[in-house]
């Protein structure tokens, strides 16, 4: 057998791996980018506006290529920076209350801050116009006596036409109501539903039908069915009934639907008429607008039905006065009953020393500069110029009526005691002698007066210390236990520094207030405030910037808001009015409205005269006492108890600092107050003094406090009602 032989086994050839290709992206050569050119700053300023809304602060800024320089910012706008280089950064910060408006109708505020640049050879200016919107007050004030909520409802109401309606009518006049006064047509109804034994009586008796019994009894039920008890019925005679009810409108109508009713009214709450405010009608009384500010009109109409009966000496410590000034004719303590001149000096301007003639003396110096002055006799005319017509004096250009006082038909004489030399100087020992002298007190070498004052006016004084005023001080605290109350003009010079006698203990400093375009006044600016400030009055406008708040009139021109009074005109040596402004002039406003306390009986002591006038005082800025106003304006109304004279109401604001605002009330009470940033103290209150202003004391009102600011731009109070 043949043998088979295998081929040799050859392996496999080797497995080669290949890579996979990879695709390299051609190369891409990127040139380089060209460099970053800066944009220029622009080489002018240009205008724009900048809106703060409701922020305290915003910043305004512009791209700049050069120098600047801020020409003119508003009053009532600050910025960060004046000047620079460069880009302009500005921070603006608004001060709205140096804009606000009296009546709180501005809704926003708007200035111009002007720039001027500079770049290169270029120059010009730009405005960029800055506004900001003051915060809004909203709410409405209603009288309580005659109050109509302005949001109803109710399921029975349609329109349609109207017959008389007694309660409809008593609501649309806003006549309040307790209860109700319904006329029966028969006695038997009328008896009746006073009593139902007699229901019973008349049925017992037949005296009557029975559908008339039936119809006696358905008005009984009427009654009851309103829930008025018997108790609540009375027998006013005749056949009416009074119905003692606080439901008025558905007792109404309820007795209106049955026959037996004759008629059924409300019982109308009938107010006290208000008196007029006495008006005087002397030449220059329309510019003496002080009296009418404190309520003395209501004040003047109170003296004319008497009860001013106790005679009172108001000593004015001063420049001595003018005798010969109509208008004070039969007001002064004359030479020999009490008049003194104390200087003792015989420069002091009348050529001798003391004596019994305190005439603010005629001086070559007064002569040639035709001088119209007499501190003195202003101030005496303030407390009592005399009313109507005075006695010519020879002159065709003088009143014959000239201003008015605030003593009218009171029993009041001034005791003038000359002090200040002519010069205008005053000593320590002159204002210590005067003191002890008007109080009754005995003086070396001097005789008594006959005539000791129950009040003294102090319109002098000096920022000196309390040490050197110490023996002023002491002499006043003697007049006060002698029983004569000191009033002192608290200084003008418009800083913290007290002013003495006005700061000594005893003494009553009083300060000044201005007109500030509302019915409420403000603090005057030169008017210096320390702690010793107890009470404020009107003392005018700074002469310096005056206003014209009060609406008058003089020789064709706005009259200033200062205080008119008599005066002296030494160039012609005849009678004169002036108007001045100062502590000076409100001081005695003060001692005339003690006086009238003491007249009327009101008060009988130093004491209890201050405390009455301390606690009627009008509250101006912060509640209660400050250093502006001390415990506030005097409100000759209420410390009289003077009648009502008006009995509107209305709204005043202020802000901690005394400043007022008032806005104006639409036909229905409500309001829209635009103001700066703040916390205001808000009295919706009536005048019952004609003054003009709302809520003081003894007169009703409601008071709140609102705030307003950036986390709270406005605020709804609602309505504030004020009561009777």
């Amino acid at each position: 057998m043949a043998c088979t032989v295998d081929p040799p086994v050859v392996p496999p050839p080797p497995i080669v791996e290949v890579p996979p290709v990879v695709e390299v992206p051609p190369v891409v050569v990127v040139p380089p980018a060209p460099p970053v050119v800066p944009t220029p700053a622009p080489t002018s300023l240009a205008n724009q506006t900048v809106n703060l809304g409701t922020a305290l602060s915003g910043t305004a800024k512009q791209s700049f290529s050069g120098n600047w320089n801020v020409k003119n910012v508003p009053d009532w706008l600050a910025v960060s920076v004046t000047a620079g280089s460069g880009d302009v950064t500005l921070t603006l910060t608004a001060d709205r209350v140096k804009v606000a408006t009296a009546a709180a109708n501005l809704r926003t505020l708007s200035g111009d801050v002007v720039l001027s640049w500079v770049s290169g050879t270029a120059s010009g200016t730009a405005t960029w116009t800055v506004t900001a919107d003051n915060y809004t007050l909203t709410g409405r004030v209603v009288d309580g006596a005659a109050a109509q909520s302005l949001n109803v409802s109710g399921a029975d109401a349609q329109l349609g036409t109207q017959t008389q309606d007694s309660s409809a009518e008593s609501q649309a006049r806003g006549i309040q109501a307790r209860g109700v006064v319904v006329k029966y047509r028969a006695t038997a109804a009328h008896n009746a539903v006073l009593n139902s034994k007699t229901l019973n009586a008349q049925a017992l008796g037949s005296q009557l039908s029975t559908a008339q019994l039936q119809s006696l009894q358905r008005s009984a039920e009427v009654l009851t069915n309103l829930g008025i008890a018997p108790s609540q019925r009375r027998d006013l005679g005749g056949r009416d009934v009074l119905l003692n009810t606080k439901e008025v409108a558905p007792a109404l109508a309820a007795l209106q639907a049955d026959p037996n009713v004759e008629y059924a009214v409300p019982n109308a709450v009938l107010l006290q008429q208000a008196s007029t405010p006495v008006i005087p009608t002397d030449q220059y009384a329309g510019l003496q607008w002080a009296y009418p500010l404190v309520g003395y009109g209501a004040v003047w109409r109170d003296m004319e039905g008497g009860g001013y009966t106790r005679p009172i000496t108001v000593a004015v410590i001063d420049s001595g006065v003018r005798f010969d000034h109509p208008d004070l004719a039969g007001q002064l303590w004359q030479s020999g009953e009490g008049a003194l001149d104390v200087l003792s000096d015989s420069n002091n301007g009348d050529g001798d020393g003391i004596d019994n003639d305190p005439t603010d003396p005629t001086t070559p110096d007064r002569v040639r500069a035709r001088a119209v002055d007499s501190h003195g006799t202003h101030v005496t005319g303030i407390i009592a110029a005399r009313w109507g017509a005075i006695a010519p004096v020879g002159c065709a250009e003088c009143s014959t009526s000239g201003v008015v006082g605030a003593s009218y038909l009171a029993p009041i004489k001034v005791l003038p005691i000359r002090a200040i030399d002519a010069n205008g100087d005053i000593t320590l020992a002159d204002v210590i002698l005067s003191v002890r002298y008007a109080a009754g007190l005995s003086v070396p070498t001097i005789t008594t007066t006959p005539h000791p004052a129950q009040v003294i006016n102090l319109s002098l004084g000096g920022e000196i210390s309390a040490a050197t005023a110490a023996p002023m001080c002491d002499a006043i605290a003697e007049a006060r236990t002698a029983g004569a109350l000191v009033f002192a003009a608290a200084g003008n010079s418009g800083t913290t520094v007290p002013t003495y006698p006005a700061a000594c203990s005893a003494a009553v400093a009083v300060g000044s207030v201005a007109l500030s375009g509302s019915s409420v006044p403000i603090h005057a600016s030169y008017s210096s405030t320390y702690a010793a400030v107890q009470l404020s009055a009107p003392g005018g406008t700074d002469p310096n910037t005056p206003t014209s708040f009060n609406g008058g009139t003089l020789n064709g021109s706005p009259f200033p808001d200062m205080i008119f009074s008599t005066g002296w005109d030494y160039g012609r040596n005849q009678p004169t009015y002036m108007a001045e402004s100062g502590t000076s002039q409100a001081a005695p406003q003060v001692a005339a409205l003690a006086a009238l306390l003491l007249s009327k009986g009101v008060t009988s002591t130093p004491a209890n005269t201050l405390a009455r006038l301390n606690a009627t005082a009008t509250d101006l800025g912060a509640a209660g006492r400050d250093t502006q106003f001390g415990f506030g304006m005097i409100n000759a109304a209420a410390a009289l108890n003077a009648p009502a004279t008006s009995s509107g109401v209305g709204l005043r604001l202020q802000d901690s600092a005394g400043t007022t605002y008032q806005p104006a009330l639409d036909s229905l009470g409500r309001f829209t107050a635009f103001l700066p940033n703040g916390t205001f103290r808000m009295v919706a209150g009536r005048d019952t003094n004609s003054n003009g202003i709302f809520g003081e004391v003894g007169e009703t009102k409601q008071e709140r406090s609102v705030s307003l600011s950036p986390s709270t731009p406005s605020s709804d109070v609602g309505t504030l009602t004020v009561g009777n």
